[in-house]
């Protein structure tokens, strides 16, 4: 769960934080940087093809690795073709092939986190799930820390004593994150395939014609039984799965760009989130799997709003200092460890909410509510920045925090109810 949390982590930031100091060094103006992030919806429709990961054979692959493997590697070694392709364009030369090739990688990883969702959730009983979603986030965080500080500093260490901006530095960085893919390749041709149960959908469908007996089963089914089993508070659930992450990724966005206008270089950015950022990621990681065994996911859920929206108001202070490396260090640190705490507990809750007659469909969805709308906002951070500045850009990202509170309390009130 490690190395495949590892694979997942990896493309995420590689096409949108670190993509956007990639960007930004090139010259691009802020809102193209922000509007560049709306790549990043193909995680929040993975749902349209959810169905097609749990249903849909891969000639030969299928039958070689079984059914979720045969989509982790197909998915994970079209994220390494596109960063390969990423990796020898010059944004300076054209947007339109960068965002083609990002695109193509937002894609695929968001593929592979379906099918990895899906293995994941039927691998272990409900009782394992906290731990499984700790590793997963452990293994998640270094992914982003190598995709965020490897690739600064590789950047960084490639271009050596040159000023400004260097192509040459970031194409053999993002080769090297390209060839880094093969950890998730190790770990699918290492891992076991799990056993699948046989949906109750499909099986009273049996006298269907085939396309109706698809359709009922793998779209019609996972949605309906969500709706069924949680009725009406279903829709404040949904809500909530879409307003969490909020503050956070609005804010992710335009950190890098943050970075490099209060004149940050790469190989700062870099050493810091290398040491500090992975060691908080980790604690964050391990320290939420342990509260939500110990306190309950709910209780952890309101501490992750809390943790978050208090973690972007350091960008506030971290604005007024300008370029100062101490305080960057206690703001990335305090940041990654908040983060970890809250991803735990909400990955944790996501996975308790899914069937495991529908794994990869129901999760998706679930992950794909998540993203959606943080995603969709997210691509106006830029134009956001340019009109309010970073210190009231920061200050609305923590306000986000406010609404998710509320529906943390009606869900509870709804459940308390019995509705």
């Amino acid at each position: 769960m490690l190395l495949l949390g590892f694979s997942s982590g990896l493309p995420l930031l590689l096409v949108l934080g670190t993509l956007s100091f990639w960007l930004r060094e090139a010259g691009v103006n802020r809102s193209t940087v922000g509007h560049m992030a709306w790549v990043a919806l193909a995680w929040g429709f993975k749902w349209l093809w959810a169905p097609l990961v749990d249903r849909l054979p891969l000639p030969g692959l299928t039958r070689w690795l079984g059914w979720r493997r045969s989509w982790l590697l197909l998915a994970q070694c079209v994220v390494a073709a596109g960063l390969t392709g990423l990796a020898l364009h010059d944004p300076r030369n054209g947007l339109a092939l960068t965002a083609m090739w990002a695109g193509l990688i937002a894609w695929s990883a968001a593929t592979q986190d379906i099918a990895l969702d899906a293995w994941r959730i039927e691998a272990v009983e409900a009782d394992w799930q906290g731990v499984m979603a700790a590793a997963y986030q452990a293994g998640y965080r270094i992914g982003m820390i190598v995709a965020g500080a490897g690739v600064l500093w590789l950047a960084a260490w490639t271009a050596g004593a040159a000023q400004g901006y260097v192509y040459a530095a970031w194409r053999n960085a993002y080769l090297v994150m390209a060839a880094l893919m093969m950890v998730g390749m190790f770990a699918t041709l290492w891992m076991h395939e799990v056993a699948r149960e046989r949906t109750p959908e499909v099986a009273r469908a049996a006298g269907l014609p085939a396309a109706m007996r698809w359709l009922s089963g793998t779209v019609a089914a996972p949605f309906s039984d969500f709706m069924r089993r949680y009725r009406k508070r279903a829709l404040l659930m949904l809500a909530l799965i879409a307003c969490y992450r909020i503050p956070d990724v609005v804010l992710g966005v335009m950190a890098n760009v943050f970075y490099v206008d209060l004149g940050y270089t790469k190989a700062e950015v870099a050493m810091v989130s290398k040491i500090y950022g992975v060691l908080m990621s980790l604690a964050g990681a391990a320290l939420g799997g342990v509260l939500v065994a110990r306190f309950g996911v709910r209780r952890i859920l309101w501490l992750g709003v809390v943790l978050s929206s208090m973690g972007n108001l350091f960008y506030v202070w971290l604005a007024a200092r300008g370029h100062d490396v101490h305080a960057l260090v206690w703001v990335i640190s305090a940041d990654n460890l908040m983060a970890g705490i809250g991803s735990s507990a909400f990955i944790a809750w996501l996975s308790s909410l899914t069937n495991q007659a529908y794994t990869a469909s129901q999760y998706a969805v679930l992950s794909s509510v998540m993203l959606l709308l943080p995603k969709f906002l997210a691509g106006f951070s830029g134009d956001l920045v340019n009109a309010w500045g970073y210190a009231g850009f920061f200050v609305f990202t923590a306000m986000l925090g406010l609404p998710v509170l509320a529906l943390l309390w009606l869900v509870g009130r709804a459940e308390r109810a019995g509705s």
